[in-house]
């Protein structure tokens, strides 16, 4: 566990029942002239956009919506946006999505000037500063990016997703209302719900680990396990829904203080080079990585166990092995692929997968049992 430690949080967070009625007062309060909206076409057809546009024009002020991103984007497809952003002379930001909608909007916040773009971030995040204020209303429960200070883009000519990481991208406002995740697909909700509990078995975990992260990774840990089945499987279910959102919120949290571990550095590739949802590619990955964890963090596991699941297992080992069979379980009965075979990543990529699984040295460093490249071709070759 790490000696000193340290915690970014978003400035305000709005939660809970009509939770997205406080939209009027943030843009009134912050002077707002010219607003840019984030969002993706998708969401746009479902309609989730209505819900808070209503809130918007309820304010009079002048806005842009700006939609033209696709899942996982490039750093290129980012920019994209980002320009429209600048020429629009937007003051504000609100992003309405998943993951890749708010990353981006958190990149926009900082790329409001001429200086450096996105790809130039990619070398030296250190360098951005924030520019504009953002306001972030995720959509899935869920990537955690409301809260954390970083942006995945994916990279074309290395095949691999990265991460760009500034505290200046954390959010200045939040709103978790469920009533914006409450008809997400199951597929979907399934797919970025075990993102959010990767997110926090993976901080509690980590070499980072600390009493900051181990603090909100336990308690969204606790609210994930107990709740995510029943958020995915009935619609009508918003209290399980609302628990998920902070769950997520709060994996979000635990990523600023800590960080993942070889779950998401192992993923990279396969959202990077095979263009699978990260949420599915994270689910692929979770218990194989356990299991090759497990020696190094037992009593880890075994404490999740007793604050998470509260069984009769009796022993450090079986608290352990239930926990990654809770884990195990979940993501069957969510239906999520458990193998690469129906992406049809041939096993011939696996010197590449290895290769680039193993440049993501950033979340690497966080694991606990050193990741070689001869253990990560096993941990591939186990899911292929």
């Amino acid at each position: 566990m790490l000696s000193k430690y340290s915690l970014g949080m978003p400035n305000t967070v709005f939660g809970g029942e009509n939770s997205l009625g406080n939209i009027s007062d943030i843009l009134n309060t912050e002077g707002v002239k010219k607003l840019a909206i984030f969002t993706d076409k998708g969401l746009q057809k479902l309609g989730l956009l209505d819900i808070p546009l209503k809130e918007v024009k309820k304010t009079g002020v002048d806005y842009v919506i700006l939609d033209d991103l696709p899942p996982e984007p490039t750093y290129g497809q980012a920019q994209k946006l980002v320009d429209q952003c600048k020429e629009a002379k937007a003051d504000f930001i609100i992003a309405v999505g998943g993951g890749s909608v708010m990353d981006t909007a958190k990149l926009a916040s900082i790329a409001m000037t001429n200086d450096y773009g996105i790809k130039e971030l990619l070398d030296n995040p250190k360098r951005a500063r924030k520019y504009i204020k953002t306001l972030l209303i995720p959509t899935t429960a869920g990537t955690g990016s409301e809260a954390t200070p970083n942006a995945i883009v994916a990279v074309p000519e290395k095949e691999l997703k990265v991460g760009i990481v500034n505290n200046a991208m954390i959010s200045d406002y939040v709103i978790l209302d469920a009533v914006m995740i409450k008809n997400l697909p199951r597929k979907i909700a399934a797919a970025t719900g075990i993102d959010a509990m990767a997110h926090c078995i993976e901080c509690f975990t980590s070499n980072k680990a600390n009493p900051f992260s181990n603090t909100f990774a336990l308690e969204g840990l606790d609210l994930i396990l107990n709740n995510i089945i029943q958020a995915c499987d009935d619609p009508e279910a918003m209290e399980a829904k609302l628990a998920m959102q902070i769950g997520s919120f709060y994996g979000g949290v635990a990523i600023t203080a800590s960080g993942t571990t070889a779950v998401h550095a192992l993923s990279y590739p396969l959202g990077g080079k095979y263009h699978i949802a990260h949420g599915v590619s994270n689910a692929i990955l979770l218990v194989p990585v356990m299991k090759f964890n497990e020696p190094e963090i037992q009593s880890l596991l075994a404490q999740a166990y007793d604050r998470c699941i509260k069984g009769n297992a009796s022993t450090e080992e079986a608290k352990s092995k239930a926990v990654i069979n809770c884990l195990d379980e979940i993501v069957k009965h969510l239906d999520i692929p458990k193998s690469l075979k129906e992406f049809g990543v041939p096993e011939s990529d696996l010197d590449s997968l290895v290769a680039s699984g193993m440049e993501v040295t950033r979340l690497l460093v966080n694991n606990r049992r050193k990741v070689t490249p001869e253990d990560a071709r096993k941990i591939y070759l186990e899911i292929m």
